[in-house]
């Protein structure tokens, strides 16, 4: 079976075909992944601008198809090549439905509609979030399975959307347990960076400057002699639920203070890094306590941690060092870690053997911008 797969959630255009073999234990290989960012674009706002996502979506579609069924050798199927068959090309559509922007989510959405009535073939919706818990079984040069592990689990997505802790004792079936209550995690990083002057997107730019003063300092934090701190936001709450708006607004109180002292403060690299560091900390220390307590409190035995926000390296170390012995961790290959179409096609298929091939009618198929998990 090959099925395609479309998402379109946020400022990413991305189509992928994949080679599907078997329904009860699958495997996977690329056929082709086009991906194309919008990040230039949506540099001068500091940010995502959604029309101007919705706009790139729709140009950028048709463009991606064709250069995606060409690399997969599909193109004479729908008359792109010398033979002009005319057959069906993929056997299932799988697209993006939400959680995003529902003007992205849209472009989409009924783009695969249209694919779908003009193929004949089915289409299915698919959670964004889900994508990325599936996501770091994913490989793009070769032949992969969605591995068995050991349940309970808890993935812990990290984006510039969202940041939420999943419990689940299935594929399929998923519990949020803690989520954030206003900023994500990538979007404060992202904030933080624009009070910083760092280009967008921000977070690589905060992360880098982070582990050069890590570096430097022979990688320990609590050895350096800040003369400010920030606050680790609701580190202690009897919850697992995240708040990241006040950190950002402690960072631009910082600021504040210190240009009163020097308005040209921030042409200092070095104060610069100090604060890129001490704000990476106190959300990486908040993530990590959070997570550490849900795995305590659920006996996890397998974590995912997925997300734009999976690559950061601090991330990385700091949730590997909560791991035992008979646990598991799990991160996506970094090209996957952000938005992607692979990881729609991983979740479609898995959706699609799971209701046993049975699918619901296209013109039913909504965006949902704030689509959740449980």
């Amino acid at each position: 079976m090959k099925i395609l797969s479309i998402e379109t959630s946020c400022d990413e255009t991305g189509i992928s075909i994949l080679e599907v073999k078997g329904s009860k234990n699958p495997s996977f290989k690329v056929l082709a992944n086009s991906l194309n960012s919008q990040i230039k674009i949506h540099a001068q706002y500091g940010g995502v601008f959604p029309a101007l996502a919705k706009r790139e979506h729709q140009k950028n579609l048709p463009i991606l198809l064709e250069k995606t069924l060409v690399k997969a050798k599909l193109a004479s199927s729908v008359g792109l090549g010398p033979r002009n068959k005319k057959i069906k090309p993929v056997d299932l559509i799988a697209v993006t439905s939400g959680p995003g922007l529902e003007p992205a989510l849209w472009t989409g959405i009924v783009f695969a509609k249209e694919l779908s009535k003009k193929w004949n073939v089915p289409l299915v919706p698919v959670n964004h979030m889900e994508g990325h818990i599936l996501s770091v079984f994913g490989e793009e040069k070769k032949e992969f399975k969605i591995k068995k592990i050991n349940f309970p689990a808890l993935s812990l997505l990290v984006s510039g959307g969202h940041t939420e802790l999943v419990l689940f004792e299935k594929f399929g079936k998923y519990k949020i347990i803690g989520e954030t209550l206003d900023d994500a995690a990538g979007e404060a990083f992202d904030k933080v960076a624009r009070m910083l002057l760092l280009p967008y997107p921000g977070g690589p730019e905060i992360s880098k400057l982070a582990e050069e003063t890590r570096k430097r300092k022979n990688s320990c934090p609590e050895k350096l002699n800040f003369s400010f701190s920030l606050p680790r936001p609701m580190k202690y709450s009897k919850n697992f639920d995240f708040s990241f708006s006040g950190l950002k607004t402690a960072v631009l109180y910082l600021i504040r203070d210190l240009k009163e002292k020097n308005p040209n403060i921030l042409e200092n690299i070095d104060i610069k890094k100090q604060i890129a560091m001490e704000f990476e900390n106190a959300v990486v220390e908040t993530l990590v306590y959070k997570t550490n307590k849900a795995f305590e409190k659920y006996k996890v035995k397998t974590l995912i941690v997925a997300g734009g926000v999976s690559a950061n390296k601090f991330l990385k170390s700091e949730m590997k060092k909560i791991i035992q012995k008979d646990q598991k961790i799990f991160f996506p290959n970094k090209k996957l870690s952000g938005d992607n179409s692979v990881m729609i096609s991983i979740a479609g298929a898995l959706k699609y053997f799971t209701n046993n091939k049975k699918t619901i009618n296209p013109n039913k198929i909504k965006a949902d911008g704030n689509l959740r998990l449980d």
